[in-house]
């Protein structure tokens, strides 16, 4: 499985999400393709923002070599389910689809926690270093449900 998050600078929200991805599957050894994203070009080829860097750390994960990146239409083509963490970045990416594959590849990342409420993860980048943990649990709990799907169609 190939998997894109996205958000609105790629600084906060997806590179943690990709970062504690990336962890949940190498602790479970499954093989997939993991990568994040945003829509904001004055952003690009930054590192994530260092409250993002310092709660992935916390939990062993090291996002500082990450650099933010613009998504793209090809992005539909390269990945096979593309998570949004806020309306903003869901209508961004609606906006790229250029059919209805592509719309079908693109969900809320919470709603593998909430199903069909399209909650927001909310953005720490104006807040303090404790939202950043509230983002990251979040995001481990949808993550978590992530790998419970890919190990199920494994074992399948």
């Amino acid at each position: 499985m190939k998997i894109l998050f996205l958000c609105n600078s790629n600084l906060c929200r997806s590179p943690l999400a990709e970062g504690v991805m990336k962890l949940i599957l190498k602790n479970r050894n499954i093989e997939a393709t993991v990568d994040s994203a945003g829509f904001e070009a004055f952003h690009i080829n930054e590192s994530p923002e260092a409250r993002a860097v310092m709660t992935a750390k916390k939990y062993g994960i090291d996002i500082s070599s990450k650099r933010a990146r613009l998504f793209n239409s090809d992005d539909f083509d390269r990945f096979d389910k593309i998570f949004v963490m806020d309306t903003f970045t869901y209508r961004n990416a609606i906006d790229f689809a250029r059919n209805e594959n592509d719309i079908a590849k693109i969900d809320f990342l919470m709603n593998l926690v909430r199903p069909g409420r399209n909650e927001s993860i909310p953005d720490p980048f104006y807040r303090k270093l404790e939202a950043c943990q509230e983002t990251y649990l979040m995001m481990e709990q949808a993550c978590n449900k992530i790998a419970d799907s890919m190990s199920s169609q494994i074992l399948h």
